[in-house]
């Protein structure tokens, strides 16, 4: 460490190792990338973040909707109880049918005897 210390405590501010047209390039490009660099990667970032916030917010519509869609369609299994009772229905509405005509018969029956 003392090394170091030692190194540093040597350097001349005054003293300008590197010719005036490196300074300029470095000073150049310092400004160049404050003044264009920063602003276009904090502009893209900004974008990307509205961009994310928006994916949330959709992924959010999308579970709500999805729990929706899950709840109505719950009661699927239950069409197959109705289609089974509706077939039992038809069944008996035939067979009341059949009945009723036969009723139907033994009453015309009775009335033409008297």
């Amino acid at each position: 460490m003392e090394v170091i210390t030692n190194y540093i405590s040597g350097i001349d501010p005054s003293v300008s190792t590197l010719p005036k047209a490196v300074y300029a390039i470095w000073w150049t490009t310092l400004l160049i990338v404050i003044v264009v660099v920063v602003p276009l990667a904090i502009g893209l970032l900004h974008r990307t973040l509205r961009a994310a916030l928006s994916i949330r917010r959709y992924f959010a519509e999308m579970l709500e909707a999805g729990i929706g869609i899950a709840e109505n369609t719950g009661s699927i299994p239950e069409l197959k109880n109705t289609i089974t009772v509706g077939v039992a229905m038809v069944e008996t509405a035939g067979r009341l049918d059949e009945h009723s005509a036969t009723i139907a018969n033994l009453l015309a029956t009775r009335a033409k005897e008297g």
